[in-house]
Protein backbone atom coordinates (compact mmCIF):
# COMPACT_ATOMS: atom_id res chain seq x y z
CA UNK A 1 0.00 0.00 0.00
CA UNK A 2 0.88 3.27 -0.74
CA UNK A 3 1.61 4.72 2.86
CA UNK A 4 0.13 8.41 3.42
CA UNK A 5 -1.60 8.42 -0.32
CA UNK A 6 -5.32 7.93 -1.01
CA UNK A 7 -7.92 8.58 -4.12
CA UNK A 8 -6.16 10.57 -7.25
CA UNK A 9 -2.61 10.50 -5.84
CA UNK A 10 -2.29 6.93 -5.36
CA UNK A 11 -3.84 6.09 -8.49
CA UNK A 12 -1.20 8.47 -10.09
CA UNK A 13 1.28 6.81 -8.66
CA UNK A 14 -0.04 2.93 -9.77
CA UNK A 15 -0.45 4.31 -13.34
CA UNK A 16 3.02 5.37 -13.41
CA UNK A 17 4.16 2.13 -12.62
CA UNK A 18 1.94 0.69 -14.48
CA UNK A 19 3.53 2.64 -17.68
CA UNK A 20 6.90 1.73 -16.43
CA UNK A 21 6.65 -1.92 -15.70
CA UNK A 22 4.97 -2.33 -19.75
CA UNK A 23 7.74 0.07 -21.33
CA UNK A 24 10.57 -2.33 -19.57
CA UNK A 25 8.42 -5.47 -20.43
CA UNK A 26 7.74 -4.39 -24.31
CA UNK A 27 11.51 -3.06 -24.43
CA UNK A 28 12.72 -6.76 -23.54
CA UNK A 29 9.82 -8.54 -25.70
CA UNK A 30 10.88 -6.63 -28.37
CA UNK A 31 14.70 -6.92 -28.20
CA UNK A 32 14.06 -10.67 -27.40
CA UNK A 33 11.70 -10.43 -30.92
CA UNK A 34 14.41 -8.93 -33.26
CA UNK A 35 17.24 -11.64 -31.68
CA UNK A 36 15.04 -14.43 -33.05
CA UNK A 37 13.46 -13.12 -35.99
CA UNK A 38 10.18 -12.81 -35.10
CA UNK A 39 7.49 -10.45 -33.42
CA UNK A 40 4.63 -12.50 -32.56
CA UNK A 41 6.42 -12.72 -28.65
CA UNK A 42 4.98 -9.71 -28.38
CA UNK A 43 1.49 -12.22 -27.66
CA UNK A 44 3.69 -14.17 -24.83
CA UNK A 45 3.81 -10.50 -23.04
CA UNK A 46 0.28 -9.47 -23.52
CA UNK A 47 -1.18 -11.69 -20.64
CA UNK A 48 1.92 -10.87 -18.60
CA UNK A 49 1.52 -7.56 -18.52
CA UNK A 50 -2.06 -7.51 -17.26
CA UNK A 51 -0.75 -9.87 -14.23
CA UNK A 52 2.26 -7.33 -13.69
CA UNK A 53 -0.45 -4.22 -13.64
CA UNK A 54 -2.88 -6.45 -11.46
CA UNK A 55 -0.21 -7.05 -8.78
CA UNK A 56 1.20 -3.31 -8.87
CA UNK A 57 -2.57 -2.54 -7.66
CA UNK A 58 -2.96 -4.97 -4.92
CA UNK A 59 0.67 -3.72 -3.47
CA UNK A 60 0.52 -0.27 -3.99
CA UNK A 61 -3.45 0.20 -4.09
CA UNK A 62 -5.23 2.03 -0.54
CA UNK A 63 -8.33 0.89 -1.84
CA UNK A 64 -10.37 -1.89 -0.66
CA UNK A 65 -8.52 -5.19 -0.08
CA UNK A 66 -11.05 -7.71 -0.13
CA UNK A 67 -11.66 -6.14 -4.16
CA UNK A 68 -8.02 -5.97 -4.62
CA UNK A 69 -7.21 -9.12 -3.92
CA UNK A 70 -10.19 -10.68 -6.17
CA UNK A 71 -8.71 -8.55 -9.34
CA UNK A 72 -5.09 -9.68 -8.85
CA UNK A 73 -6.40 -13.06 -8.78
CA UNK A 74 -8.85 -13.10 -11.72
CA UNK A 75 -6.22 -11.45 -13.81
CA UNK A 76 -3.23 -13.85 -12.68
CA UNK A 77 -5.71 -17.10 -13.60
CA UNK A 78 -6.36 -15.21 -16.85
CA UNK A 79 -3.03 -13.88 -17.66
CA UNK A 80 -0.84 -16.89 -16.47
CA UNK A 81 -2.85 -19.57 -18.71
CA UNK A 82 -2.86 -16.91 -21.37
CA UNK A 83 0.36 -16.51 -21.23
CA UNK A 84 1.25 -20.18 -21.09
CA UNK A 85 -0.65 -20.83 -23.90
CA UNK A 86 0.72 -18.32 -26.33
CA UNK A 87 4.37 -19.50 -25.04
CA UNK A 88 3.39 -22.83 -26.07
CA UNK A 89 1.52 -22.20 -29.31
CA UNK A 90 4.59 -20.10 -30.87
CA UNK A 91 7.71 -21.52 -29.59
CA UNK A 92 9.56 -22.89 -32.69
CA UNK A 93 7.09 -21.46 -34.99
CA UNK A 94 7.41 -19.04 -37.82
CA UNK A 95 5.99 -15.32 -37.68
CA UNK A 96 2.38 -15.19 -37.14
CA UNK A 97 0.96 -14.16 -40.30
CA UNK A 98 -1.07 -11.18 -38.93
CA UNK A 99 2.00 -8.92 -38.29
CA UNK A 100 3.37 -9.97 -41.37
CA UNK A 101 0.82 -8.42 -43.14
CA UNK A 102 0.57 -5.27 -40.47
CA UNK A 103 4.28 -4.11 -41.23
CA UNK A 104 3.88 -4.85 -44.73
CA UNK A 105 1.28 -2.22 -44.84
CA UNK A 106 3.31 -0.14 -42.60
CA UNK A 107 6.40 0.50 -44.48
CA UNK A 108 8.17 -2.73 -43.56
CA UNK A 109 10.22 -4.53 -40.57
CA UNK A 110 12.61 -2.20 -39.03
CA UNK A 111 13.04 -1.42 -35.74
CA UNK A 112 11.26 1.42 -35.60
CA UNK A 113 8.10 1.02 -37.33
CA UNK A 114 8.25 -2.42 -35.32
CA UNK A 115 8.31 -0.65 -31.79
CA UNK A 116 5.58 2.02 -32.82
CA UNK A 117 3.24 -0.37 -34.42
CA UNK A 118 3.62 -2.96 -32.52
CA UNK A 119 5.01 -2.77 -29.25
CA UNK A 120 3.88 0.43 -28.33
CA UNK A 121 0.61 -0.32 -29.60
CA UNK A 122 0.18 -3.09 -27.79
CA UNK A 123 1.78 -1.29 -24.25
CA UNK A 124 -0.55 1.81 -24.75
CA UNK A 125 -3.44 -0.93 -25.02
CA UNK A 126 -2.89 -2.72 -22.05
CA UNK A 127 -2.50 0.28 -19.94
CA UNK A 128 -5.58 1.39 -20.89
CA UNK A 129 -7.89 -1.61 -21.07
CA UNK A 130 -6.04 -2.06 -17.18
CA UNK A 131 -7.70 0.94 -16.12
CA UNK A 132 -10.66 -1.31 -13.99
CA UNK A 133 -7.94 -2.70 -12.10
CA UNK A 134 -5.87 0.52 -11.42
CA UNK A 135 -8.81 2.65 -10.47
CA UNK A 136 -10.31 -0.15 -8.17
CA UNK A 137 -7.02 -0.29 -6.43
CA UNK A 138 -7.66 2.93 -4.99
CA UNK A 139 -11.76 3.20 -3.81
CA UNK A 140 -13.52 2.11 -1.08
CA UNK A 141 -15.78 -1.31 -0.52
CA UNK A 142 -18.30 -2.58 -2.55
CA UNK A 143 -21.58 -2.26 -0.53
CA UNK A 144 -25.59 -3.05 -1.08
CA UNK A 145 -26.98 -3.70 -3.98
CA UNK A 146 -23.67 -3.21 -5.57
CA UNK A 147 -22.37 -6.84 -4.57
CA UNK A 148 -24.90 -8.47 -6.97
CA UNK A 149 -22.95 -6.15 -9.93
CA UNK A 150 -19.70 -8.09 -8.99
CA UNK A 151 -21.08 -11.29 -8.76
CA UNK A 152 -22.16 -11.12 -12.17
CA UNK A 153 -18.80 -9.68 -13.02
CA UNK A 154 -17.29 -12.27 -11.48
CA UNK A 155 -19.74 -14.94 -13.33
CA UNK A 156 -18.63 -13.17 -16.69
CA UNK A 157 -14.93 -13.52 -16.07
CA UNK A 158 -16.32 -17.40 -15.17
CA UNK A 159 -17.51 -17.78 -18.41
CA UNK A 160 -14.84 -15.80 -21.04
CA UNK A 161 -12.47 -18.15 -19.25
CA UNK A 162 -14.12 -21.69 -19.97
CA UNK A 163 -14.72 -20.26 -23.71
CA UNK A 164 -10.71 -19.21 -23.91
CA UNK A 165 -9.66 -22.52 -22.15
CA UNK A 166 -12.41 -25.01 -23.84
CA UNK A 167 -11.73 -23.88 -27.04
CA UNK A 168 -8.02 -23.34 -27.30
CA UNK A 169 -8.07 -27.09 -26.00
CA UNK A 170 -10.48 -27.99 -28.61
CA UNK A 171 -8.47 -26.39 -31.26
CA UNK A 172 -5.10 -28.06 -30.11
CA UNK A 173 -6.54 -31.44 -30.36
CA UNK A 174 -7.66 -31.09 -33.41
CA UNK A 175 -4.76 -30.05 -35.45
CA UNK A 176 -2.87 -32.62 -33.31
CA UNK A 177 -4.67 -34.88 -35.04
CA UNK A 178 -2.72 -36.28 -39.12
CA UNK A 179 -6.53 -36.96 -40.28
CA UNK A 180 -7.16 -33.19 -40.00
CA UNK A 181 -4.23 -31.25 -41.83
CA UNK A 182 -5.99 -28.78 -44.10
CA UNK A 183 -9.07 -28.83 -42.57
CA UNK A 184 -11.00 -25.89 -41.00
CA UNK A 185 -11.75 -26.18 -37.22
CA UNK A 186 -15.77 -26.30 -36.96
CA UNK A 187 -16.42 -27.96 -33.86
CA UNK A 188 -17.27 -27.75 -30.53
CA UNK A 189 -17.10 -23.71 -29.52
CA UNK A 190 -15.85 -23.53 -33.22
CA UNK A 191 -19.11 -24.81 -34.43
CA UNK A 192 -20.72 -21.73 -32.35
CA UNK A 193 -18.29 -18.66 -32.85
CA UNK A 194 -15.42 -18.44 -35.34
CA UNK A 195 -13.46 -16.90 -32.93
CA UNK A 196 -14.55 -18.57 -29.26
CA UNK A 197 -10.74 -17.47 -28.02
CA UNK A 198 -11.53 -13.96 -28.63
CA UNK A 199 -15.42 -14.27 -27.54
CA UNK A 200 -14.30 -15.54 -24.28
CA UNK A 201 -11.52 -12.49 -23.78
CA UNK A 202 -13.70 -10.12 -24.33
CA UNK A 203 -16.70 -11.84 -21.87
CA UNK A 204 -13.00 -11.77 -19.05
CA UNK A 205 -12.63 -8.10 -19.35
CA UNK A 206 -16.24 -6.81 -19.29
CA UNK A 207 -16.37 -9.25 -16.21
CA UNK A 208 -13.30 -7.40 -14.70
CA UNK A 209 -15.17 -3.89 -15.79
CA UNK A 210 -18.27 -5.21 -13.58
CA UNK A 211 -16.16 -5.72 -10.74
CA UNK A 212 -14.56 -2.43 -11.02
CA UNK A 213 -18.10 -0.81 -11.43
CA UNK A 214 -19.28 -2.08 -8.14
CA UNK A 215 -18.03 0.71 -6.63
CA UNK A 216 -17.84 4.42 -8.08
CA UNK A 217 -16.36 5.62 -9.56
CA UNK A 218 -15.37 2.08 -11.42
CA UNK A 219 -18.36 2.52 -14.04
CA UNK A 220 -16.42 5.46 -15.82
CA UNK A 221 -13.66 3.00 -16.92
CA UNK A 222 -16.38 1.31 -19.18
CA UNK A 223 -14.17 2.26 -22.29
CA UNK A 224 -11.68 -0.02 -21.38
CA UNK A 225 -13.56 -3.06 -22.03
CA UNK A 226 -15.07 -1.19 -25.02
CA UNK A 227 -11.67 -0.80 -26.16
CA UNK A 228 -10.79 -4.32 -25.57
CA UNK A 229 -13.63 -5.82 -27.50
CA UNK A 230 -12.61 -3.46 -30.42
CA UNK A 231 -9.00 -5.35 -30.70
CA UNK A 232 -10.65 -8.09 -30.58
CA UNK A 233 -12.91 -7.82 -33.02
CA UNK A 234 -11.27 -5.58 -35.71
CA UNK A 235 -8.21 -4.04 -35.04
CA UNK A 236 -5.42 -7.17 -34.44
CA UNK A 237 -7.60 -9.73 -33.59
CA UNK A 238 -10.62 -11.39 -35.80
CA UNK A 239 -10.76 -9.45 -38.76
CA UNK A 240 -7.12 -9.78 -39.46
CA UNK A 241 -7.11 -13.44 -38.84
CA UNK A 242 -10.00 -13.56 -41.22
CA UNK A 243 -8.04 -11.99 -43.83
CA UNK A 244 -5.47 -14.84 -43.46
CA UNK A 245 -7.97 -17.73 -43.04
CA UNK A 246 -10.58 -16.50 -45.79
CA UNK A 247 -7.69 -18.04 -48.33
CA UNK A 248 -8.05 -21.53 -47.19
CA UNK A 249 -10.35 -24.22 -48.82
CA UNK A 250 -13.05 -24.28 -47.30
CA UNK A 251 -13.51 -21.04 -44.83
CA UNK A 252 -15.73 -19.05 -47.13
CA UNK A 253 -18.57 -22.08 -46.71
CA UNK A 254 -17.59 -22.08 -42.36
CA UNK A 255 -18.23 -18.20 -42.26
CA UNK A 256 -21.59 -18.73 -43.98
CA UNK A 257 -22.93 -21.50 -41.53
CA UNK A 258 -20.87 -20.07 -38.11
CA UNK A 259 -21.23 -16.60 -36.08
CA UNK A 260 -18.16 -14.57 -36.56
CA UNK A 261 -17.97 -13.38 -32.78
CA UNK A 262 -21.29 -13.70 -30.44
CA UNK A 263 -22.12 -17.53 -30.35
CA UNK A 264 -25.23 -18.85 -31.36
CA UNK A 265 -26.34 -22.55 -32.93
CA UNK A 266 -24.70 -22.92 -36.57
CA UNK A 267 -26.93 -22.01 -39.43
CA UNK A 268 -28.24 -25.08 -41.77
CA UNK A 269 -26.61 -24.95 -45.12
CA UNK A 270 -28.27 -26.45 -48.78
CA UNK A 271 -26.14 -29.20 -49.55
Amino acid sequence: MISGLHGWAAFGVITGASLLLLAVLHGVTMAIGHRIGRYNVVDVAWGLGFVGIAVLSLVLGPGDLARRWLLAVLVALWGSRLTWHMYVKSAGKGEDPRYTELLSRSGGDGLGVVARKIFATQGISQWFVSLPIQVSAVVGGTEGIWIVVLVLGVGLWVLGLAFEGVGDAQLRRFKADPANKGEIMDRGLWSWTRHPNYFGDASVWWGLWLVAASAWPGVLTVLSPVAMTYFLVYATGARLLEESMSRRPGYAAYQERTSYFLPRPPRRTVP
